[in-house]
């Protein structure tokens, strides 16, 4: 069965277990292993999450023609999002020691304790724990959640944008 003649929905469907299977691996990293997530980590979760939703409402929809790219707009959204996110992560990790900013509070105090727009402007200068990434395979996780959103990026571009095969009529 060759993945690049699916049908729309299950090609959604498979991205939608792809991002579930990531999510889940993110999930036993941090209480199996105890990787604790830093606040680059969970916005990229969150990013997964986006697309997620919308692979699966995709793949149960189904919709004809432009409906499809509807869901591939906000899929697209999401990794957009989580690549820019990454992109950061990965930039911090790359900073000289003595550069690398110090490490602030988790995400729940921040949002709890300051306004929106500062605790956002917090999360994305990066704290001393968002440089300290164990890898898995020799890579690390941010590089990895680059690769896996420009991947699934192409997939639901490639979902959408196939022709469905012409049925026969009897």
């Amino acid at each position: 069965m060759n993945p690049l003649r699916w049908s729309y929905r299950v090609a959604f469907l498979v991205g939608f277990l792809i991002c579930v299977g990531l999510l889940g691996f993110a999930l036993y990293a941090e209480y199996q292993w105890g990787m604790e997530p830093c606040p680059l980590c969970i916005f990229q979760r969150i990013g997964f999450m986006v697309m997620a939703v919308f692979f699966l409402l995709g793949a149960l929809h189904g919709p004809r023609a432009g409906g499809r790219w509807f869901y591939t707009g906000f899929i697209l959204l999401g990794a957009v999002f989580g690549i820019v996110v990454a992109a950061r992560h990965l930039w911090i990790m790359t900073l000289p020691p003595d550069q690398i900013p110090a490490c602030g509070p988790n995400l729940a105090y921040m949002f709890d304790a300051f306004p929106f727009e500062k605790a956002l402007k917090m999360v994305f200068t990066g704290s001393g724990e968002c440089a300290k990434i164990q890898p898995i395979l020799g890579v690390p996780i941010p590089l990895w959640s680059l690769l896996w959103f420009v991947l699934l990026s192409i997939w639901a571009i490639r979902a959408t944008s196939r022709r469905a095969a012409p049925r026969l009529r009897l």
